[in-house]
């Protein structure tokens, strides 16, 4: 369907793990509205972490209806819908496309010892060649194969297995599908684009591959709003509806990683912090050797997308302004982290760089890139009599962008240009430091749902309002990007010589966190 001059809208659906986000464009990318309402999951005993299948529908056509409050005349000027969202997990329907039991989300654990033998046996290294993505107990496969030795019934139940946007597409137009990047990493090979039947039986799932939907580049293909779901959204039947990738390649589009020149970067800085590079080629993918992250297809005809994820980003400094406000409150002084962040980039700035050096594995998850550790913790190195909060909060901010280096190392050269994104891109602070660290140019991208929009401009190259994802980037990213800053180049000296320091002691740590977990495991049953 070609655009016409009427309809001149595009809805972006961006079903997260926190909101569920439905965001109005135009066809030539200017943000109308937004309409966002919490999700809702269940964390249960045993690493199970569940969301009603059901409940998310229903929260979308209510974020959708609102929308059309916001937006004049909606119905009219809708040209497509598109739709992504949280990435990994399980959604199971059954032959009448009802759900056979929770969806079990990306934060679901439980396939965590199944995860272990294989990457501790000899299929570790064959599989990640094929898929290019590190074993992990949040991808869909090992999830299926914990479910068919644990919950046979459930399994016998299902005929397909989506993802959440998938769910969501199959509400919306009736087709079972999924897309090329989730395809990929949960049980695929990267080169093929695809599902891969022996990719399936190295994870031990070769007959469940029944489960598998066809794969639906939204690029190239939409499918019509079916006369049920226009209804319940109240939008025109026929609309077409598009299939976005999955969130995070969405959000990396929406904040500027596809862009003609080369060695372009995109990091997340939010609650995780997710480093991306973009390649050409398959054969241009860089496989590090201790068989971590994702390789995805991107939106744009052979590209791919490779990303490491670290398990924790802004919770270190969360925890750090939590640190400060607990201080405070033992005195009598009540004090909110938003209050704290408005000083913290000139008290960081203030502080003399490389003073301490911190490892920034807070999460209780350990951490998953560019290394698997569960055992892996947050600890602070160097530390004298005369450093004080703003030295450990620096601290803190160069071992975040010690990590990113750290993650861009293991997919090869260090970019020459990032592009930020995240709860934390608006930090003078950590923009000059991660710039610093990486010795790259920095740019801020502004617009606050990339991940709609990257949703929204696959729709509009799919529709032909573009001719191709080069020229709606032009229009829908270009201006939300800020001037390159470039590095301090005494800075970028300095912190060059720390991090391999930061390395050495992320390695000989191994042992100490090992040690530390057994004795934490020892002292709960004392």
């Amino acid at each position: 369907m070609t655009a016409s001059a009427s309809r001149d809208v595009i809805i972006g659906i961006d079903a997260g793990t926190s909101l569920i986000k439905a965001v109005a464009f135009t066809l030539t990318g200017e943000q109308l509205a937004d309409v966002s309402r919490p999700n809702a999951y269940s964390s249960l005993a045993g690493g199970h972490v569940e969301q009603d299948m059901a409940q998310t529908w229903s929260d979308t056509v209510a974020v959708i209806r609102a929308l059309a409050k916001s937006v004049p005349d909606l119905s009219a000027r809708i040209a497509a819908v598109a739709v992504t969202g949280q990435g990994d997990g399980t959604w199971l329907i059954d032959d009448d496309g009802r759900p056979v039991a929770p969806a079990l989300l990306w934060l679901d654990s439980r396939a965590g010892r199944l995860v272990e033998a294989i990457r501790g046996g000899e299929h570790n290294a064959i599989l990640y060649r094929r898929t290019g993505s590190g074993l992990n107990a949040c991808q869909q496969g090992p999830q299926l194969a914990w479910l068919q030795a644990h919950m046979p019934d459930t399994i016998a139940g299902a005929t397909t297995a989506f993802h959440c946007k998938d769910w969501l597409y199959f509400l919306l137009t009736g087709e079972r599908a999924t897309d090329p990047s989730e395809a990929t990493f949960s049980c695929g090979d990267f080169r093929k684009r695809a599902f891969d039947a022996e990719t399936a039986r190295l994870i031990g799932i070769a007959d469940l591959t029944r489960l598998f939907p066809p794969v639906v580049d939204g690029a190239v293909m939409t499918h019509p709003l079916t006369a049920a779901a226009a209804i319940e959204i109240g939008l025109p039947e026929g609309v077409p509806v598009c299939l976005g990738y999955v969130d995070v390649i969405c959000n990396a589009l929406g904040a500027g990683l596809y862009d003609p020149s080369p060695d372009v970067g995109c990091t997340i800085i939010g609650s995780t912090g997710m480093h991306m590079r973009l390649v050409p080629s398959a054969d241009a993918v860089t496989l590090n050797r201790e068989a971590t992250g994702y390789t995805m297809p991107f939106p744009v005809p052979g590209h791919y997308a490779q990303m490491q994820s670290n398990m924790a980003a802004t919770l270190n400094i969360d925890w750090m302004l939590d640190l400060a406000c607990d201080m405070l409150a033992a005195e009598g002084v009540t004090r909110t982290r938003a209050e704290l962040i408005r000083r913290l980039d000139d008290q960081v700035l203030r502080a003399r760089p490389g003073e301490v050096l911190f490892h920034p594995f807070i999460s209780d998850a350990g951490e998953r890139g560019p290394f698997v550790a569960h055992e892996a913790s947050a600890q602070f190195f160097g530390l004298r009599s005369r450093h004080r909060y703003g030295d450990l909060m620096r601290g803190v901010m160069e071992g975040l962008a010690f990590a990113a280096r750290d993650c861009y190392t293991a997919m090869g050269s260090l970019p020459r240009d990032v592009r930020i994104t995240g709860g934390a891109a608006k930090s003078r602070a950590l923009g000059a430091i991660l710039g610093a660290a990486l010795d790259c140019d920095v740019r801020i991208c502004s617009r606050a749902e990339a991940g709609a929009a990257g949703a929204a401009m696959i729709a509009a190259v799919a529709i032909d309002a573009y001719p191709d994802m080069r020229a709606c980037a032009e229009q829908w990213v270009a201006p939300h990007l800020s001037a390159p800053q470039s590095p301090d180049a005494a800075l970028a000296k300095r912190y060059a010589s720390i991090f391999p320091t930061y390395l050495e002691a992320r390695l000989a740590s191994r042992p100490v966190w090992k040690q530390l977990a057994a004795l934490r495991a020892g002292g709960d049953h004392v």
